[in-house]
């Protein structure tokens, strides 16, 4: 059996290449995407089970692959990418709308998701359900709809890149009251 190990360059540099294990040089990014996808890999991590937390700001700081579940291969990219796309359908901007709206105070993130796994009759893990509820949770804070009162559990690049574990909202309009 052929081991397939795609390597990315050391410094990306204009004409550099990856390379694969097996002796096929991918000419850039996306070559060495097919192959991965070709060979049963994760097109994400490349089949290495680990991705970058801030690409470009702190390269040496990695988390196993979201993509793929920290597994490297290609099967379980797609299941994870089907449970997003069956997340996106289920949790809307309305669903997490009206379960902000049954909180009088702050909230967690851990407390909205939890409270949209329930109303919908999910199982835990069936579907990325804290990850959708955090995405609709910046996008009303976007627009104004809810305030973080969180501060940064963690600074991985200075304060440009920052990490927040369970960060605390409060809607707006019930700030000043």
């Amino acid at each position: 059996m052929t081991k397939h190990t795609i390597t990315p360059p050391a410094a990306p540099i204009l004409g550099e290449t990856y390379v694969c294990a097996c002796g096929e040089d991918l000419p850039n990014r996306m070559s060495a995407e097919v192959h991965a996808a070709e060979t049963g890999q994760c097109s994400v991590c490349l089949g290495s089970a680990e991705e970058p937390v801030a690409p470009g700001f702190v390269p040496e700081l990695t988390r196993a692959c979201t993509a793929c579940a920290g597994t490297g291969r290609r099967r379980e990219q797609v299941v994870w990418q089907l449970a997003h796309a069956e997340a996106e359908q289920l949790i809307t901007v309305g669903v997490v709308r009206d379960v902000v709206a049954g909180f009088d105070g702050p909230f967690h993130l851990s407390e909205v998701a939890d409270v949209v796994r329930a109303g919908l009759g999910l199982q835990a893990g069936r579907l990325p359900v804290g990850p959708r509820v955090r995405d609709l949770l910046l996008r009303l804070q976007a627009s104004g709809e809810i305030t973080m009162l969180s501060a940064p559990d963690e600074l991985l690049a200075g304060t440009d890149v920052v990490l927040y574990r369970d960060p605390q909202w409060q809607r707006a309009r019930t700030l000043g009251t």
